[in-house]
């Protein structure tokens, strides 16, 4: 199919691709898996269109009161200097955490927890756009959003932003705060956050066309890893083997592959810091 919308399908594209089914591909089923397990991944770290800017919210539970105001996580370091002298120091890392999903690549933000959305009588805001704001045909805004600017600066200076800490491995966001004032159970806390993309529910994926170039060359690898061992043996007819001229067309294709895939659709990793 042209058009590949399922995995198997990308599969049989790469080696329509390289040949199949007149020649015969000398790579096993689970190798093809790996690459293309490999490809996916590379796609998903790397190209913009692989990942999505996305928000998520989550509640917080009693559990999570419990455990994040908890003992916390010990842990014992040892170290045996030339004397023979053994010194041992506890340390106590606290569970001020998270679990995200597994398909969060990066969270670049956490919504800040204040009251910006509710408004009474007395509040400065309300104030602003009751006395200032009563006409915009004949009104500026520019006294208005002056003060609102400066309202956030005094607000991002007084009371500042939650620090975090993140990392894709251990699906954990730790949050450097007060839990037990700033947040309270049954509260929801928004975070933004770069996610990988399903495949399976956005099948397009299968259809980019650097991640269908970017298949071919990895099984082309694969497939010249595995003649090389034999190269020069003779088979019927006369025909010899070439492995490493396979291989070494497949590492020039994937470098070049990579080399654009950095250049021209990386997304720019500071908007990726989390």
């Amino acid at each position: 199919m042209a058009k590949p919308a399922t995995r198997e399908q990308l599969k049989q594209y790469a080696l329509r691709a390289l040949g199949k089914p007149v020649i015969e591909i000398n790579v096993d089923d689970d190798q093809l898996e790996d690459r293309l397990d490999e490809a996916l991944q590379y796609f998903a770290q790397y190209h913009y269109d692989g990942v999505k800017r996305t928000y998520l919210k989550y509640k917080y539970t009693q559990a999570d009161y419990d455990r994040i105001n908890g003992a916390g996580t010990e842990e014992t370091a040892t170290k045996v200097y030339g004397d023979s002298t053994t010194v041992s120091t506890s340390w106590t890392e606290s569970n001020s955490y998270i679990i995200v999903p597994e398909t969060v690549l990066s969270v670049v933000n956490i919504f800040p927890f204040s009251n910006k959305g509710n408004m009474n009588l007395f509040d400065v805001r309300y104030q602003l756009r009751l006395n200032d704001l009563y006409d915009f045909s004949s009104t500026s805004v520019i006294n208005y959003d002056v003060v609102l600017r400066h309202l956030d600066f005094l607000d991002h200076i007084l009371v500042g932003e939650k620090p975090m800490r993140f990392n894709q491995h251990d699906n954990k966001l730790h949050i450097d705060m007060d839990w037990k004032n700033d947040l309270q159970v049954g509260e929801y806390m928004v975070i933004e956050c770069f996610r990988q993309l399903d495949p399976s529910q956005f099948t397009d994926v299968y259809d980019d066309l650097f991640l269908k170039k970017y298949v071919t060359a990895l099984f082309k690898k694969q497939w010249g890893a595995n003649l090389s061992k034999f190269n020069g043996v003779a088979m019927i007819g006369g025909v010899s083997l070439n492995g490493e001229q396979l291989y070494s067309q497949a590492l020039a294709d994937i470098e070049n592959l990579e080399q654009r895939i950095r250049s021209q659709y990386e997304l720019n990793p500071t908007f990726m810091i989390g």
